[in-house]
């Protein structure tokens, strides 16, 4: 059972010296994908929950005054994202538009099917959904097993689709589930978090911190992971030199899913251009791991040079009262996360 809201021990997080952590949006349901209107919306999707959420902050005080479910019944809406005015939602298999839903709203326009052709195996097939800098919708599609080799090319990789036209190409391949991705603000390459395969061990293989350079290039699944470890079952005969190694290995089964980079002038400076990356937890290590958000920074020439904690505490003394799905940053520069576990999404913020 998940956490009442007004029982959440929100002292339990750590943060660096100057921030801090407050509640956005409570009874948001599954709170999974987030993405932003023009006008300040977050529309927030779910997974298990079939729900799309539009949360109004009507007062302008950082609190969700106002919530409107969207959609109910979808299946495994996690992913969304905001192009033009129209709102984006991903099913497993189908993609939707709600024309300029900011305008309508409370009201929900008639959502316009865009595609139904994308796998319909629910195995890894929940969306992580972003519109790119070069007006493309950048769907990832997970393999549909924990380790395999799949005869249909699309599965492990990101594609991406062109709305207008529904034309689609596979844009990185050998990715086993990315559930988060962002453009770098200086060089416009495209980072994505992907999960490593289960049943290695405690401590194998690494989540991955991947960057796409151009497109085609294959990120090793299903056999090379974190770079470095050939898959016992499909590694055979295989190298991983091969492969583009990640750009950061992250903790074993920590789930790391959504990710930005961070470009807004109220966090301290040191923060510009960093990464943000919500770790959803482990669910099979014997120690549990993740359950924070985490961050990688760079140095000048786009290189990781750490990986630390950035909000930890979700996790206490064994105990998980809360799993971060989705970071995003909002217009003052505050940092937004959802929680699908606690059914809220927080705002952490600098003073």
């Amino acid at each position: 059972m998940s956490p009442v809201p007004d029982l959440l021990p929100l002292e339990n997080i750590q943060l660096p010296e100057g921030f801090k952590i407050d509640i956005f949006a409570e009874k948001v349901e599954n709170a999974r994908g987030m993405a932003i209107g023009d006008n300040g919306t977050v529309f927030v999707g779910s997974r298990k929950a079939g729900l799309v959420h539009a949360l109004i902050d009507k007062n302008n005080d950082f609190l969700a005054d106002e919530k409107v479910i969207i959609a109910t019944d979808l299946n495994m809406p996690s992913g969304l994202a905001f192009h033009k005015g129209d709102l984006y939602v991903m099913e497993i298999d189908k993609l939707w538009k709600y024309e300029q839903i900011e305008k309508s709203l409370p009201s929900i326009p008639e959502p316009i099917l865009i595609t139904d052709k994308f796998p319909d195996k629910t195995h890894h097939g929940w969306k992580f959904l972003r519109f790119g800098p070069d007006g493309y919708l950048y769907i990832p599609v997970g393999a549909p097993c924990n380790v395999c080799e799949e005869e249909d090319e699309i599965f492990s990789t990101i594609c991406r689709f062109n709305v207008e036209t529904g034309e689609n190409e596979i844009y990185a391949k050998g990715v086993r589930n990315s559930v988060g991705f962002d453009w770098h603000p200086e060089t416009g390459e495209l980072w994505f978090t992907e999960n490593g395969r289960d049943w290695l061990g405690d401590d194998l293989p690494p989540d991955e911190l991947n960057k796409i350079s151009e497109a085609g290039q294959h990120f090793g699944f299903p056999y090379c992971h974190g770079g470095e470890f050939l898959d016992p079952d499909f590694g055979k005969g295989k190298d991983c030199k091969d492969y583009v190694p990640p750009v950061q290995q992250l903790g074993a089964h920590v789930a790391a899913i959504g990710m930005r980079f961070y470009n807004g002038s109220q966090f301290p400076p040191e923060y510009k251009n960093q990464i943000f990356i919500a770790e959803h937890g482990s669910w099979n290590r014997k120690k549990k791991s993740g359950y924070q958000i985490s961050l990688v920074k760079l140095n000048d020439d786009s290189e990781a040079i750490s990986y630390e904690a950035f909000a930890s505490g979700w996790l206490h003394d064994g105990d998980v009262w809360g799993r971060p799905a989705d970071v995003m940053q909002i217009q003052d520069g505050s940092m937004l996360v959802s929680d699908d576990y606690a059914n809220v999404v927080y705002r952490i913020s600098f003073e």
